[in-house]
């Protein structure tokens, strides 16, 4: 289990909502999550790869 970096729900990997960015996969709860990421990725990310609710 990982969680979602926009809403922090906690999210099967074998989920379909999955994005790419800088090298990291991050998991989603719902396609809404996922496009909310993709159009700001920065937002949910810090240049270390971590996310507002920790670790991807």
């Amino acid at each position: 289990m990982v969680v979602d970096p926009v809403c922090g729900a906690t999210v099967d990997k074998t989920t379909s909502h999955v994005s790419d960015y800088q090298g990291q996969h991050y998991y989603f709860c719902s396609e809404d999550c996922k496009q909310e990421f993709e159009d700001d990725p920065e937002r949910y990310v810090d240049w270390g790869g971590n996310t507002l609710f920790g670790s991807a």
